[in-house]
């Protein structure tokens, strides 16, 4: 339930009002009683009485994607709409069929599943139109970070107006995503320059797993800072913090678990189902503990990024066991399952949990306990 203080604060973040007005406000509104009337705490369903009412489950993490039906059925004909556009004038066709719906669905009408969508469908056409033209500019004979810059450049050139023109959140993280990749871009292109190797990456895992561990924890701060910026979560930032998160919680996740086991960082043996025992429990550990700052900060992306290594450190767990191959692959999913199931159900009491011991200092910071 929203307080009159978030309200306020939820106005000044918009620009309705300034931070000031909203603090001026807060005291001469509550010395004359004007309050937020609350919920009803349950529904009755078709009139089954009250002994089956149903209680309504709050929560913070709501990202504005749909507001109606009406959202996803434009959202239906715009993906149909753009797939035969898509066919008949391949990438030509694109860009000015993503302005006109934008245009129409976002900047007219606001409408936010749509305006991801479109957002999203903007990104795939400029990374499919980057490969087209580097492939015909650069060649194939081109160093990979040299080529992963360039490819990656057009993203924070595009974004950037798309945003402002927009101002949808996907967009502005998508922006400070792409700049985050060109920034780690550049650096490994230097170090691979200075040293003289080509594969830099490969050829110091530890130095490259602590710099994509450090490029991973400055994308979270930022996330962070959009986040404790709007701790009732009303505001647009709410949104870019959502989808900050999104990229910063894998990006952190698997940076970790690379300096953790620097011998299989070149290989596919990380994402192996076949690790020993300690290699398995290790792995199990760094998931609690970012399934931990997920239930502090609220944030959801911190639990289901973790699931595959979770999948895969069970597995590895059960193969030692005599059971036959099947059976401990269904155990594997039935485990998982059951611990995403129990996460989400009891989010609200592990989240309690979680925050009661901390600070007051820094649980002020935090979206509040529901």
């Amino acid at each position: 339930m929203q307080t009159l203080k978030s309200v306020l604060d939820g106005a000044a973040g918009e620009g309705i009002i300034s931070a000031d007005q909203a603090g001026v406000l807060l005291p001469y509104m509550q010395a004359r009683g004007v309050a937020i009337q609350p919920p009803k705490p349950a529904t009755d369903i078709a009139g089954l009485g009250e002994s089956h009412v149903i209680a309504p489950v709050e929560d913070t993490e709501s990202p504005r994607f749909v507001r109606g039906f009406h959202d996803v059925l434009i959202t239906i004909g715009v993906c149909i709409a753009m797939a035969g556009i898509w066919g008949v004038s391949s990438i030509f066709g694109v860009l000015p069929a993503v302005i006109i719906l934008a245009e129409i669905l976002v900047r007219r009408q606001r409408l936010a599943l749509p305006a991801v969508v479109l957002t999203l469908m903007f990104a795939h056409w400029i990374l499919t139109t980057g490969i087209v033209v580097l492939d015909d500019l650069l060649g194939q004979d081109v160093e990979p970070m040299l080529h992963f810059v360039v490819l990656t450049l057009p993203f924070a050139v595009l974004m950037a107006p798309f945003y402002l023109r927009y101002r949808i959140p996907l967009a502005l993280s998508l922006w400070i995503v792409s700049l985050a990749a060109i920034l780690l871009g550049l650096l490994f292109l230097g170090l691979s320059r200075a040293s003289g190797q080509p594969d830099f990456i490969t050829a110091h895992p530890s130095q490259s797993a602590a710099i994509f561990l450090a490029g991973a924890l400055a994308l979270f701060a930022v996330a962070m800072r959009y986040d404790l910026s709007d701790r009732f979560r009303v505001t647009r930032r709410s949104d870019v913090a959502f989808w900050l998160h999104l990229a910063a919680a894998p990006a952190l996740l698997y940076a970790m678990l690379a300096l953790v086991f620097l011998r299989d960082f070149n290989n596919d043996a990380l994402f192996s189902a076949e690790k020993g025992l300690p290699d398995a429990l290790i792995v199990v550990v760094i998931v609690a503990v970012f399934m931990t700052i997920g239930l502090v900060i609220d944030r959801r992306a911190f639990v289901t990024s973790g699931l595959v290594s979770l999948g895969l450190a069970t597995a590895s767990l059960l193969q030692k066991t005599s059971a036959a191959p099947e059976t401990y692959v269904f155990a594997t999913l039935l485990i998982v399952g059951l611990v995403v199931l129990t996460i989400g159900v009891g989010w609200p009491h592990f989240r309690r949990f979680a925050v009661t011991p901390l600070p007051p200092v820094l649980k002020e910071k935090l979206p509040p306990l529901r």
